[in-house]
């Protein structure tokens, strides 16, 4: 059986900092769970795509997805279905993964231009922001324009 060909954009951390220097410039990068991908993830990436020439997505690996409390049971989709739909958008470029609480450790290697996170962050009080500013990149919140959870939706189905 023949791979996706969308599965070529999923790359290990080790493999992602190898082509770092090959990609092209500002490399937006981005962090999540992304558990039941939604209208609002979709429209969230492909606003951070258009900040730059580049979108590296980093998926939180099961364990470290579970590590953030959204319930016993979560993700509901494991790490390697999760990055392949990730990867299968028009808008992502690259995806990889981190175990770590936050990919504080993963940002520092990729050091990208910029980070993006959803409207509902404060940048200026994460730990990420203060690394990609200490080399000259920059941090972004992007409103949510769809008001959509996987936790909510969950929720819903839970309730039926």
């Amino acid at each position: 059986m023949v791979p996706a060909s969308f599965e070529a954009k999923i790359l290990s951390p080790e493999a992602c900092v190898a082509a770092r220097a090959g990609w092209p410039r500002p490399v937006v990068f981005t962090n999540g769970v992304f558990d039941i991908l939604h209208r609002g993830h979709v429209s969230y990436l492909d606003e951070a795509a258009q900040l730059g020439a580049m979108l590296v997505v980093a998926v939180n690996t099961d364990a470290s997805a579970r590590r953030l409390g959204k319930g016993p049971d979560r993700p509901l989709n494991g790490q390697d279905d999760r990055a392949a739909l990730l990867a299968s958008l028009a808008s992502v470029d690259v995806v990889t993964w981190f175990d770590e609480d936050t990919p504080l450790e993963l940002i520092g290697r990729l050091r990208p231009d910029l980070i993006v996170k959803g409207g509902d962050y404060d940048m200026d009080k994460l730990a990420e922001t203060a690394l990609v500013r200490s080399w000259g990149g920059d941090a972004v919140a992007i409103d949510f324009e769809h008001d959509r959870s996987t936790t909510t939706l969950v929720q819903r189905i839970r309730a039926r």
